[in-house]
């Protein structure tokens, strides 16, 4: 099958057509800036180089007819004409408790996905306006939702609930979900595999960690804890997102400096992180490379980086009675090296060693860097969302 994946953001929306016989990525891209007059499409094209198209104005509608535009173009393209796409994954971020697993989309699943907003303003209404967009366009095409939530179900309710009056649960759901499962479910199915070992015999930490970042706890194959909770600014210090706080701290700020709800979303995702403390960048490469002239902020800040993830990978370790393996992935996972050994290397009281020549010169690619002798795996995986939405979309698709 030759199947379209779509992550629809609120102003962007990322593609790829991936043919699932073959595992091969045909074509990817994504429009920007959409809503704005200097919107523009950027994808790959044949040779592996990058270009541009200006598309100017455009809303998701669009932005999804340049994309199928593109793919359809003799000078551009992959495939003849729009028939040639058997169905369309969606990333949609927020299931709430509604969504365990991915589902063919109709009107009932839609209006399901509405009754999240709440829970992501910024990213459920997105996601429903690009489903609606291919509706319009290619209203015979099958579409399939896949939930960055639905792999965090599993979590048992001493994980995921939080020690505030029941009611706030029960009448708002207010709860832990956590968010990155679809990176997770893939590496940690996926390492399994590249290993030889049955995920059902395998206690695995798994840690995706970049500009945004989540740690999730996989007990023989299920998501039993998370770092991320209602929101993905929980858990983890990130980019720009300001990871675990005393909530206290929150409502003294508020009080102190007269902020809104807005004032205090805006500083604790946009302007906290590593970016808020070194006030230098939320790039991880950019850190390093300020450490490395020198500068002590910077140094504080990968500091505090990697001590949160090491406190998590200690916290799952602890609340499995173990771990067997521990994967790397996303940006900062798959491709700061120095992260991945400062981690590490404290973990030594539990049976980490790691290869450290091998470590350093592995850079998003499958690798064991764990030493023959560690009691614990710890590898490198790449992620890959897009094959995992156009699988779970392919196994929907063909059941109908």
């Amino acid at each position: 099958m030759k199947i379209l994946v779509l992550n629809c953001g609120s102003s962007s929306v990322k593609y790829k057509l991936i043919d699932t016989t073959t595992h091969a990525t045909l074509a990817e891209g994504g429009v920007e800036k959409i809503g704005l007059p200097d919107g523009f499409l950027k994808y790959k094209t044949k040779d592996g180089s990058k270009a541009i198209t200006e598309l100017g104005l455009v809303d998701h509608r669009g932005a999804v007819e340049a994309i199928l535009k593109n793919l359809t173009s003799p000078e551009t393209g992959c495939i003849s004409s729009y028939k040639e796409i058997d169905a369309v994954g969606h990333r949609v971020v927020h299931g709430g408790e509604k969504f365990n697993k991915s589902v063919l989309i109709d009107e009932a699943v839609k209006e399901q996905v509405k009754e999240c907003y709440g829970l992501a303003p910024l990213h459920n209404p997105a996601n429903i306006t690009g489903i609606e967009a291919v509706e319009a366009i290619l209203p015979d095409v099958p579409q399939v939702g896949v939930f960055d939530t639905a792999f965090h179900q599993t979590m048992p309710a001493r994980s995921y609930m939080y020690a505030i009056p029941y009611k706030y649960y029960k009448e708002d759901g207010i709860r832990r979900y956590g968010f990155h499962g679809t990176s997770h479910r893939y590496v940690s199915q996926r390492v399994c595999d590249f290993l030889g070992v049955d995920i059902k015999d395998q206690k695995i930490i798994t840690c995706h960690v970049g500009n945004g970042g989540s740690i999730t706890a996989v007990d023989h194959g299920k998501s039993v804890d998370t770092s991320m909770g209602l929101t993905p600014t929980e858990g983890l210090m990130m980019g720009t997102r300001v990871g675990d706080i005393d909530p206290g701290a929150l409502t003294y700020l508020m009080t102190k400096h007269n902020m809104t709800p807005d004032d205090l979303q805006k500083v604790l995702n946009k302007e906290s992180g590593v970016l808020g403390v070194t006030e230098i960048s939320s790039d991880m490469r950019e850190i390093e490379a300020a450490v490395n002239a020198g500068n002590e902020r910077a140094k504080l800040a990968l500091d505090m980086y990697e001590q949160r993830i090491l406190k998590y990978i200690g916290a799952y370790a602890a609340e499995m009675g173990g771990v067997d393996i521990i994967v790397f992935t996303g940006g900062v996972g798959e491709n700061q090296t120095g992260v991945r050994a400062n981690v590490c290397r404290p973990l030594a009281f539990m049976g980490v060693e790691i290869d450290e020549p091998l470590n350093a010169r592995t850079r998003g690619t499958e690798t064991v860097i764990s030493t023959p002798s560690s009691r614990v795996k710890v590898v490198v995986i790449p992620t890959d969302e897009e094959l995992m939405i156009a699988r779970d979309t392919e196994a929907i698709v063909s059941e109908r």
